[in-house]
């Protein structure tokens, strides 16, 4: 018998879908398999793929239907320019406004992660470290941070799949480094440190930049990130 999903189900698993890269950047939507894979008819599915419209998963046109949403080199230059600004700004606000509640979230998805990299779950570390970052942005408060830095992470997870598959044991070592960043950044944003919170955020995503743009050509993208002089003027 078919399963039949929710909307609220599907639009999450398609969110997996395309953060694991099941579905790949730019790929074309068949919405009647779609449909049919869901259980259900083409009106909620419209309305499910609306809704990552929205949320910058998916693009509609009217002549092409919905296809992921892609990573052209004029996106992911902006991505890389932008993300560690915008992190660097979510890690000071945290410090200073993050509740005791929010600090368990970010603590359970940090075991997630550390579990699903023990095990070499890529897919799993990936999604897992996703939360993670966007329970630091919700920690912030900022509706105009949150909302980019949940347009940021979609490409973030994505490009990531790279760092969790690693080749070599020095990457491997990479990928520890990235879990004992993760407890070092949570200990800032508990202990209020918003200049440490900012280092180690920047120090978290110089450890994965070099992985990330192997996602989109052997060679580096030809981008300047935040100079390090100029670091303690990211807030």
């Amino acid at each position: 018998m078919m399963t039949r999903f929710s909307k609220d189900d599907c639009l999450a698993d398609l969110r997996r879908r395309i953060l694991s890269t099941d579905l790949s950047p730019g790929q074309d939507l068949d919405e009647v398999g779609l449909a049919q894979h869901y259980g259900m008819s083409r009106t909620p599915l419209r309305e499910v793929l609306q809704r990552l419209q929205g949320e910058g998963y998916v693009m509609m046109s009217q002549n092409r239907g919905a296809k992921v949403a892609a990573m052209d080199i004029a996106v992911l230059r902006t991505f890389f320019q932008t993300a560690p600004m915008v992190y660097a700004h979510i890690a000071r606000l945290a410090c200073e406004n993050r509740t005791a509640g929010q600090l368990e979230t970010l603590k359970d998805a940090q075991r997630t992660f550390k579990t699903a990299t023990s095990a070499d779950r890529p897919d799993e570390a990936a999604l897992a470290n996703h939360r993670f970052h966007a329970t630091i942005g919700h920690m912030a408060h900022n509706a105009y941070l949150v909302a980019s830095l949940d347009r940021l992470l979609i490409d973030h997870t994505r490009l990531s799949q790279t760092f969790y598959r690693p080749a070599s044991p020095a990457e491997s070592a990479l990928v520890v480094k990235a879990a004992e960043q993760h407890d070092a950044m949570i200990a800032a944003i508990e202990g209020g440190e918003g200049a440490l919170a900012i280092d180690l955020t920047i120090q978290h995503w110089d450890l994965s930049r070099d992985r990330m743009e192997r996602f989109v050509r052997p060679t580096p993208l030809p981008v300047d990130l935040i100079p390090r002089e100029d670091r303690e003027h990211a807030v």
